[in-house]
């Protein structure tokens, strides 16, 4: 892969960082529907159920936004290498909203993810991630430590 396609596809990343980070759930779908391909295959457990992934994939950027209404994604790293771009990102929010069966808390979170997402024809094709839950239970106060 040349270098201006990693790039490009480190770039669509970026792209849905700032999407992401407007807050505005129109913009985030929109994103999506622009470089998520609708059969996209997704191994990540997902806290919504949708008849296509792709609209699951929009249906769990909705959700966060209710429950973290402030919510912001920085990309701490992405790596190009083939036909993946693996990010590194750190999650930050305030529960003002339910999430995940929690009633708002005001507590602010912070966590970090990691995901590998497979790109073909300029869209995000299969996805891979872990996201540290346990985090943010702990910190929303339903796990003690």
């Amino acid at each position: 892969m040349s270098t201006t396609q990693k790039t490009s596809n480190k770039a669509r990343f970026r792209r849905i960082e700032d999407a992401v980070n407007t807050g505005d759930v129109e913009v985030i779908s929109n994103t999506i529907d622009e470089l998520v391909a609708p059969d996209v295959l997704i191994h990540v457990p997902l806290a919504v159920e949708a008849p296509r992934p792709h609209e699951a994939f929009r249906q769990l950027w909705a959700m966060l936004l209710r429950g973290l209404p402030d919510l912001h994604l920085t990309i701490e790293d992405l790596i190009a290498e083939g036909d993946k771009v693996v990010m590194r990102a750190s999650v930050t929010g305030t529960h003002q909203g339910e999430y995940m069966g929690v009633q708002p808390t005001g507590r602010s979170i912070k966590y970090n993810e990691i995901f590998i997402w497979r790109l073909a024809g300029g869209r995000i094709t299969e996805m891979w991630g872990v996201v540290d839950v346990f985090s943010q239970m702990k910190q929303l106060g339903v796990i003690h430590a």
